[in-house]
Order: structure tokens, then C-alpha cells, then sequence
């Protein structure tokens, strides 16, 4: 039993039509016009396949397909929709639609799984105005509550309550609810690196993720006139904050290890030709599957920002916003997808992700699992973003037949 991968590639092309600009990739972040109506497209395919479709509290979107009635827990698959700002049309999409073509290949040939079958689109999983990344797993996994979404709004004043109510969710009842019961979570996704490209292999199962910690990071100066402010008694944030770009980078370069540190997002007010800059708020992103690398790097971080703060006078705040632990993944469900890999007689690699996924928060829930998929020349986050057809297909056949020997057992 095989996968359509024609059907496949059509579902990829169609469902990046939603939010395309022309040259300049996909942009559908989360809660955008394109973003709720590619939600409404992904509910009536799910419907037309047969399947009962749900939306939670936090607007997840589910879809069951029933079992033989034998096993009472599902086996979950799915990933996100949204996508980053002038991104690609494989990152998150690519394993929802490949679940959804699991299904149609199991309803294609007839066979029903003993265990129900979901597939799931999560909310927000990519980093957006709201400062929510991985919204919808995380607050299935009672990692975020009610409490800390509802003041939540963005720059247009938008509350993220009244954007989910829109997506068909509603943030009263998240802690209303019970957790969902799943007798295991699968998700595929592209590699979004160059590790399965270096060794010439199309399949990646990965065995865990790295920890990742994010601070929202404001420096505050004083506002002036450019013309008439000598240089001594300038108070600028943007040379401060400036400086402290400059220090992420030495700091993290001088590990010489596999950890790393980003300045991503960067925003300087007012932004005139003519003024000082009073105020820069950006983000600082560390990344490591090693803790204690990584916390000693964000205490070496945070010592130089008070450094070039008390240096250049200004005012400093920083606030934690994300920080989420490395995760193992579980040794059962690797096991299946190395025997199904090995039985059609596909080469794969066991690695880790670099970066974060849904599959992390569920983790916490329920055996889980990820399988990768080569990203040509590593690059993600782009509309340059390219997964061969060939290498899709082998890789959703492995997560089908690794699906199959999981009904079978758990």
C-alpha cells in the first residue's frame, strides 16, 4: 500500500494558492484572511473524506476517521497550516497533507484501523504578533491557560480571544476541557537543515529536539534631535542595542558547539531619518539539545546586556516568553518507522530537530514522534523551500507503514 504522490503534489500546489504573493512566497500567519480560509477548505476536505470534524477551545482543527471499534484511543497525525512571513509552501502544511493523503490511500483500499485515526491542523505554531509560538499544542498540552491568552492582543489592538472565536474556538473553555487521550502522535515535516542532503538520504527519523529559550528584549534611550544632540550626550538605544546584536554572535560563535543564538526580529521607534532612536524592542532566541550549555550561554547573554546598558545609560528589560525543554521521543514508535524504512528498503537517518515542533508539546501527552524529510540546499523559512516529490513520497510511505505496525501493537 502506497501513497498517491501526484495527488499529493497537487494538495501541496492548491493549499499554497492561500496567502502566495507573487515572487515573494506564502505568507499565512496565523488568523489572517488566508489563514481562516485555508482553515475553511482543510474542514470541508476533512468532511468530504467522511471524517467528523471538531475545533477546540484554542480553534485546533480535528478530523476522525473511525476504527473497528477493538482499540478505544486514536493514533493522531497532523502538523500546522500557518506559516512565517515570505515563507515556503512545505513547512507545516506538507505533514498535514500528507496525513490527510494517509487517509484517502486508507479509505482507497478499504482498510479501517482498529484504532480510530485523527489528523490534526495545530493553531499558531509558528511565531506570531501574539507572542504565542506552538499556541494550539501548547495549550493542549496545558502548557498555556486561559488565563495567560486572554490578554493577549496584537499591533492593530486585535484581542487573540476575539481572533480565535473568529477561527472557531473559544478561549473560556480551555481549561474547562480535559486533555485528549491518544494512543500515539506522528508528525511529518521537512528537515529545515542539511544534514539527510550532506549524507544523500531522502528520510530522517528524528529521535528528539533541541531546548529552546526566547526573551522579548526592550532598551530604552532618550529621543532627541539628530541634528542638534552632540554625540557625548546622546542616550541611543539603537547603538546599545546594536552592541548587543554584536555580543550574541561573539558569544555564541566562541562555544564552537551545535548551539546557537539569534537576534530575529528587531524593531527601532520612531524610526526617522532624523531623530535618536528612544527605544529598540527585539528578540533573543537560544537554541541547544544540551541545557547547561545553553542556560550558562543565556547568563553570559544577559551579563553583557547589563554591561553595555550601565554603559551607555540607558534602560533595560528583558522578559522570558518562551523556553521550552528538550524532548525524547518515544523509543517505540522510532522502532516502527526504522522497520518500515528497512522493509521497503529506504535508507534513513536517526537525528535530531534544531527546531521546535508541535510534536514536542505532545510528547508531554502521549508516545510521539517525528519523521523528516530533505530539504534541498537546507532552506526553510523562504520561498526558496524545496522537498523533491521523490523524497516526499518515501517518506510518507514510511510514516503509512510505521502507522500500520503501530495499530497493530500499541
Amino acid at each position: 500500500m502506497k501513497i498517491n504522490i501526484n495527488r499529493l503534489m497537487s494538495a501541496i500546489e492548491s493549499y499554497a494558492t492561500y496567502g502566495q504573493v507573487e515572487g515573494c512566497g506564502v505568507t499565512r500567519p496565523s488568523f489572517s484572511k488566508a489563514d481562516y480560509q485555508v482553515r475553511n477548505l482543510f474542514i470541508q476536505e476533512l468532511k468530504d473524506l467522511g471524517m467528523t470534524v471538531t475545533v477546540d477551545a484554542i480553534a485546533n482543527i480535528w478530523g476522525t476517521l473511525p476504527g473497528t471499534g477493538e482499540k478505544e484511543k486514536p493514533i493522531v497525525m497532523g502538523s500546522h497550516l500557518d506559516t512565517v512571513p515570505n515563507g515556503g509552501k512545505y513547512d507545516g502544511a506538507l505533514g498535514v497533507l500528507v496525513a490527510k493523503e494517509i487517509i484517502e490511500t486508507l479509505r482507497e483500499y478499504e482498510v479501517t484501523l482498529a484504532h480510530p485515526l485523527q489528523i490534526v491542523s495545530f493553531t499558531a505554531e509558528e511565531a506570531n504578533e501574539f507572542n504565542f509560538s506552538t499556541m494550539g499544542s501548547r495549550t493542549l498540552s496545558r502548557r498555556l491557560h486561559a488565563e495567560e491568552l486572554r490578554g493577549a492582543s496584537d499591533k492593530t489592538g486585535t484581542t487573540l480571544e476575539a481572533a480565535v472565536k473568529k477561527a472557531g474556538g473559544d478561549l473560556s473553555k480551555i481549561d474547562a476541557g480535559q486533555q485528549n487521550a491518544m494512543a500515539a502522535y506522528f508528525e511529518l515535516h521537512i528537515e529545515q537543515g542539511s544534514k539527510l542532503e550532506n549524507q544523500n538520504l531522502s528520510v530522517g527519523i528524528v529521535d528528539s529536539i533541541v531546548g529552546i529559550y526566547r526573551d522579548l528584549v526592550t532598551v530604552e534611550g532618550q529621543q532627541n534631535h539628530s541634528g542638534t544632540t552632540v554625540m557625548k550626550n546622546r542616550k541611543d538605544a539603537l547603538v546599545a542595542a546594536g552592541e548587543m546584536v554584536a555580543e550574541v554572535q561573539k558569544l555564541a560563535i566562541a562555544l564552537d558547539s551545535d548551539t546557537v543564538a539569534t537576534i530575529g526580529k528587531f524593531e527601532v521607534f520612531p524610526n526617522a531619518a532624523n531623530i535618536i532612536p528612544g527605544r529598540v524592542d527585539f528578540t533573543l532566541e537560544v537554541r541547544s539539545a544540551d541545557k547547561t550549555e545553553r542556560d550558562a550561554l543565556i547568563r553570559r547573554i544577559h551579563d553583557s546586556f547589563h554591561s553595555i546598558q550601565e554603559k551607555h545609560e540607558v534602560n533595560l528589560t528583558i522578559v522570558n516568553s518562551y523556553n521550552m525543554q528538550e524532548c525524547d521521543f518515544d523509543k517505540e514508535l522510532i522502532n516502527f518507522l526504522e522497520e518500515a524504512a528497512t522493509e521497503m528498503g529506504i535508507p534513513y537517518a536517526v537525528l535530531p530537530s534544531m527546531a521546535g515542533h508541535d510534536a514536542m508539546n505532545l510528547a508531554a501527552m502521549t508516545k510521539s514522534v517525528m519523521v523528516f524529510v530533505k530539504s534541498i540546499n537546507g532552506i526553510s523559512h523562504s520561498p526558496q523551500e524545496f522537498s523533491l516529490p521523490e523524497d516526499i513520497e518515501k517518506s510518507a510511505n514510511v510514516l503509512l507503514n510505521a502507522l500500520l505496525k503501530a495499530d497493530q501493537t500499541l
